[in-house]
């Protein structure tokens, strides 16, 4: 006899056997033991839930001639021919290729006729999304009042692509992502039957990597099998097999990319390659591993949550401690937009490598996140003691200093006057700061002078907003550089504040006065009739 696949060795053949569907099972077996059958049943979810496979057995189960709790017997005449495919009773129907008019019509004719054994017809139509307008619409008057011995089961991937006037005459059921401890749980008592011995953690990765799917799992478990067949299957046999990833590695890339060492990302991502990963998987693994990061760091208790071995927890604590959330969340933003940019790109290394040197250094981005980033590495750099250079606010601002210090005279303040007229000049302020100052200093609402003679920036941002430009605008090392900048157009010092307005209420955008600017020109302006 030829080998069968084991998703269709162990397909589930009656109620008890389905994994992750309790909901779902438990009403039908209910629904079989009371006589309560519905005359049509929509199922809907992802790939390899047991949609199908669920249609199946509640074919077989309504037609049983001894159900045993509402599940069938499997060894009744009825359950028997069921099970072969030569029952007549059931009918099954591929709308990705059966999906016209004539398809339906044909379905139409044959309800009329009553079962030729047991007490139910059963159509069963698979990718129902896939059925035209026009089949649907000749499917509605059957579906609404078909003969009492005629049920209609569809499954679907996408159920919003039916219509909902198909979907109001069924009853719905959503098939649910199955965890990865059921997963697993199954794969390890599936291996048990077949004496084929394999490591915990080699199960728990194939569960993992199924993404919620029962039959991509069993799937992949074969796949590793039969490369191994007669050995014990490890978990490195497994990411070989799979062309994944260690999360050593990981850790390995998210310490060099955190300390912008972009020679050892690249040189990580050497020996990925030479090991034959498959790149658009080391993509998405990454992006899990950050994803772990970003859960350990924003709450206690998390361990359950990330799916590993107490020594890659260990490290992943560790990892935690040296990123702040912003940075991670920019990290997997950056490698989410590289997941899309490589599924179908030829030159994938380049990409990735593009990537990472922008992990590394976040000033070849103008963005808020990448800005963020800029600025805690800053800190950190501040905090360790390690001199920072300020680059210059422009090209030509001024001879380079000579080998001995030249002793600068303090400049003198300005006066309110004069800090007036830079606020009504904010623009060219504007266009003197570094370009990463800019991105939130042009969000600024209002730019005014108070009693004090300061120049005050003005946020509006309500509490709620999610708004942040004034509080980056606030920092210190944002403040100091368009002081300088300031000092340099006007050779005396002003003193900038930031003010969040969280009020709700829009400020007083006091640069905006026509006669302030007019009174500070010496031009006299009329004052409106009334």
């Amino acid at each position: 006899m030829s080998y069968m696949a084991l998703y269709r060795k162990f397909r589930p053949q009656v109620f008890d056997d389905v994994k992750g569907q309790d909901h779902i099972v438990t009403t039908l077996k209910n629904q079989v033991k009371n006589d309560r059958i519905g005359h049509a049943y929509l199922f809907t979810g992802t790939r390899g839930t047991g949609k199908t496979t669920v249609a199946k057995i509640l074919a077989r189960a309504v037609n049983c001639e001894n159900p045993i709790d509402g599940c069938p017997c499997m060894e009744c005449a009825m359950c028997k021919s069921i099970t072969d495919g030569t029952s007549m009773n059931v009918i099954e129907m591929d709308a990705a290729s059966n999906n016209g008019v004539e398809d339906i019509r044909k379905i139409k004719e044959e309800v009329s006729y009553g079962p030729t054994q047991g007490k139910y017809k059963v159509y069963i139509i698979d990718e129902a999304h896939m059925l035209t307008d026009a089949a649907e619409n000749a499917l509605l008057k059957t579906l609404e009042e078909p003969p009492s011995y005629v049920i209609f089961i569809l499954a679907t991937t996408e159920v919003d692509r039916i219509q909902i006037t198909i979907r109001s005459r069924c009853q719905r059921y959503d098939f649910h992502r199955i965890s990865i401890d059921t997963i697993a749980g199954r794969l390890q008592e599936l291996m048990d039957k077949e004496n084929i011995e394999v490591e915990e953690k080699a199960i728990r990765y194939i569960a993992k990597a199924a993404d919620g799917s029962m039959r991509d799992a069993l799937s992949l478990l074969d796949q590793c099998i039969a490369f191994y067949i007669g050995q014990k299957l490890t978990y490195d046999n497994v990411l070989k097999v799979l062309g994944a990833t260690d999360n050593e590695v990981f850790s390995r890339l998210t310490r060099s990319v955190v300390g912008g060492q972009v020679m050892d990302c690249v040189s990580v991502l050497e020996d990925v390659i030479n090991q034959g990963r498959d790149m658009n998987q080391f993509v998405n693994d990454f992006t899990w591993y950050l994803r772990n990061l970003m859960l350990i760091k924003s709450a206690d208790n998390m361990e359950d949550a990330v799916e590993m071995s107490s020594d890659n927890l260990a490290l992943l604590k560790e990892e935690a401690q040296m990123i702040d959330t912003e940075i991670l969340m920019r990290y997997i933003q950056v490698l989410s937009a590289l997941s899309n940019d490589i599924k179908f790109a030829s030159q994938k290394r380049v990409l990735i490598e593009i990537a990472l040197i922008k992990l590394c250094k976040p000033e070849m981005e103008q963005d808020i996140s990448a800005l963020n980033n800029r600025i805690a590495n800053l800190e950190k750099k501040v905090e360790a003691g390690v001199p920072v250079i300020m680059a210059p606010a422009a090209a030509n601002a001024g001879p380079a200093p000579s080998a001995a210090p030249i002793k600068k005279e303090p400049l003198p303040a300005a006066v309110p006057e004069e800090v007036k007229q830079i606020s009504q000049q904010w623009s060219s302020v504007l266009g003197k700061v570094p370009a990463n100052i800019k991105i939130c200093l042009k969000e600024v609402n209002t730019v005014t002078v108070n009693e004090a003679g300061d120049l005050v920036l003005v946020y509006d941002q309500p509490e709620g907003s999610g708004r942040m430009y004034g509080d980056l605008a606030a920092r210190p090392e944002v403040i100091e550089e368009v002081q300088q900048v300031i000092e340099q157009m006007i050779q005396k010092t002003v003193n900038v504040k930031v003010e969040i307005n969280s009020s709700g209420v829009g400020s007083q955008n006091t640069m905006t006065d026509v006669r302030d600017y007019f009174a500070s020109v010496g031009v006299e302006v009329e004052s409106d009739p009334v």
